[in-house]
């Protein structure tokens, strides 16, 4: 079989990310956590905070989990 010509192959594997994208939601917690720690480990620390934004702002679920986390934790003094 004949390697894709270097057009096609950008034009596949950014076919296939958008797809990864829009199931995001529906991958199992584990999966996503090992798609998105090889996307660290090949584009670098700084695509970390960056990435997760987009995530969370692209799925309701992950973005209202994410919300519901950020609720402050009452302080010491019964507040």
């Amino acid at each position: 079989m004949d390697r894709p010509a270097e057009q096609t192959a950008e034009q596949l594997c950014r076919a296939l990310g958008e797809a990864v994208v829009r199931v995001w939601s529906s991958i199992p917690h584990d999966l996503q956590h090992r798609l998105f720690e090889d996307v660290i480990s090949h584009e670098g620390e700084g695509m970390r905070a960056p990435l997760a934004v987009y995530l969370h702002d692209k799925h309701p679920r992950t973005h209202a989990t994410e919300r519901a986390r950020a609720v402050l934790e009452p302080d010491s003094l019964g507040g």
